[in-house]
């Protein structure tokens, strides 16, 4: 928990308390459902919260802003993201029923409003979004394939409405069609070992009306 202090002092008490119930509730509802391996339950924080808050030093999502969650598992980014933008709403989605019962209970424990959970493939989600998030659920070309035509019209941040996604390695040859992506390093905000090839891909995607 001093890793998220420390990396976003500027929490308020509310999101402190937030963050800190997050280990219990994990540790809890894992022992019902795995939704989180045991190694890294052991370093939620780092390997999890930390890691899907990533994208919030790459960006911060104004007020009223819309977010999609693809494949979101055990809650990630969109939990973590959803307790530092409490003015943004949150769609969260996945395929397999039994990781959203454990979102939902977490959601639930964590008294938040702003997120939705959807048991569904991304495809089949009739909405347009400001930002698509997601950590590596697929390889780039299949992913921009699923979120197709979910994208506003209208851009209100200094980045172009699109995708947000943590991934990491060598990323060249996968990002080779995508000229308008931009890689940023986590290693360039985060002193942790754990980040050393862990990014963020912003790309931009053109409203298809």
């Amino acid at each position: 928990m001093k890793l998220i202090q420390h990396y976003f002092p500027d929490l308020t008490e509310e999101q402190i308390l937030q963050f800190k119930k997050l280990e219990d509730l994990y540790k809890d509802w894992n022992l019902k459902i795995n939704v989180v391996s045991r190694k890294d339950i052991d370093e939620l924080y780092l390997r999890h919260v930390l890691h899907s808050l990533g994208i919030a030093k790459v960006i911060r999502f104004k007020p009223d802003s819309n977010i999609l969650d693809v494949g979101t598992g055990g809650g990630f980014p969109g939990i973590p993201l959803a307790i530092l933008h409490p003015e943004c709403q949150f769609h969260l989605v996945d395929s397999i029923a039994k990781k959203l019962k454990v979102v939902n209970e977490v959601v639930e424990g964590l008294g938040l409003t702003n997120v939705k959970t959807t048991h569904s493939r991304v495809e089949d989600i009739d909405e347009q979004f400001d930002f698509i998030v997601s950590r590596a659920v697929a390889a780039m070309p299949t992913f921009v394939h699923w979120v197709k035509g979910k994208i506003a019209k209208t851009s209100n941040h200094e980045l172009k409405n699109g995708i947000l996604y943590l991934k990491g390695g060598d990323l060249t040859e996968e990002l080779e069609p995508y000229q308008t992506a931009t890689i940023y390093n986590l290693e360039d905000y985060f002193k942790e070992e754990f980040f050393e090839t862990k990014k963020v891909v912003h790309l931009p995607i053109k409203y298809r009306g």
